[in-house]
């Protein structure tokens, strides 16, 4: 490993950040080089055109390809999490009210059928409120831009769902202010809301409490993406799996730490006023280690997603967390 040049793709976030800024880094590689891109796709694409060693990486994308050779492994490495009923869109004169409205209706997602935010969606949708995607129609594109459907991965789905295409030169946005599609299962939040149009309003508008309380029944705090290398590097390189586990851990937890002793300042090196409320407020409901990575603490939201994923056609068959990742005495 000492003669490996090591090029790591992620996007900049605070439990990455300490990897770009150097006070973090992976141990055993000759040298580090950092990459990131404009959009989470784009850095998903630097693994897929060699640019990359290591990446983060959709869920989702990472299983499509264990039906298809397994060239990737995954390590239990999480830098993206959301709770998701803060997701879903509807357009203001749909009349849905709530989720058994959604039932025979058009559904936008962006980029692919069963994204990762799509798939937590959907799923929880599924348990708690009895939906089907079966009974929808959904339609794949672009959110804010025009854009086909991902053309870096593989698109399956069930026969008896109806999955097409956007029209060309339609986003999903526009298609929801317009009422063109009923609804939007989104990772990102569509302009026309932030812009404040009155033509779309979330499915749950008091998400936050929900989420909540689903996180105290569940224990559930959502996964959208590991951390993945080509499965030939990691067998050539005995220990790197290790080192980039233990770079991207080191880094979380010095991102964790801002947070702690950012307290004692009322978190004034954030623009953002009662940061420090927020804070006290989680502290009460989630662990000391609120974010966290390995197999251990994550055995239960993992396998929920494999679930999930299954259900709802993405997978050829229910993987288990011991099949799927890396390092599972972590």
């Amino acid at each position: 490993m000492e003669n490996l040049d090591l090029r790591v793709a992620a996007a900049e976030y605070d439990t990455t950040r300490a990897l770009f800024d150097g006070a973090v880094k992976v141990g055993g590689p000759r040298s580090v080089t950092m990459a990131t891109a404009a959009t989470l796709p784009d850095v998903f694409q630097l693994l897929l055109r060699g640019e990359a060693d290591v990446s983060e990486f959709g869920l989702t994308f990472y299983l499509r390809t264990l039906d298809n050779d397994a060239p990737y492994v995954a390590l239990p490495i999480f830098p993206n999490r959301v709770f998701r009923h803060s997701c879903v869109y509807v357009h203001a004169g749909s009349g849905i009210a709530d989720p058994a409205d959604l039932v025979g209706r058009t559904i936008g997602e962006f980029g692919v059928y069963g994204q990762d935010s799509g798939v937590w969606a959907k799923g929880i949708l599924m348990d708690e409120y009895g939906f089907r995607p079966e009974k929808n129609r959904w339609v794949i594109g672009g959110l804010d831009r025009p854009m086909p459907p991902f053309p870096f991965t593989t698109h399956p789905h069930p026969r008896e769902v109806e999955v097409t295409a956007a029209p060309a030169g339609k986003t999903l946005s526009d298609m929801l202010v317009t009422g063109e599609i009923d609804a939007l299962f989104t990772a990102n939040v569509p302009q026309p809301f932030l812009d404040g149009s009155p033509a779309i309003r979330r499915l749950f508008p008091q998400y936050e409490q929900l989420e909540r309380d689903y996180y105290r029944r569940t224990g559930i705090f959502p996964i959208m993406h590991a951390v993945v290398a080509p499965r030939a590097l990691v067998a050539a390189h005995p220990g790197l799996a290790r080192a980039v586990y233990d770079a991207f851990l080191n880094a979380k937890e010095v991102a964790a730490e801002r947070y702690r002793q950012g307290r004692r300042l009322y978190q004034v090196q954030q623009m953002q006023p009662w940061t420090n409320a927020l804070v006290e407020r989680n502290e009460r409901l989630l662990p000391h280690d609120w974010w966290p990575y390995g197999i251990a603490a994550n055995r239960t939201t993992l396998d929920t997603y494999l679930r999930y994923h299954h259900e709802q056609g993405l997978s050829s068959r229910r993987w288990s967390a011991d099949e799927a990742f890396e390092l599972l005495d972590t």
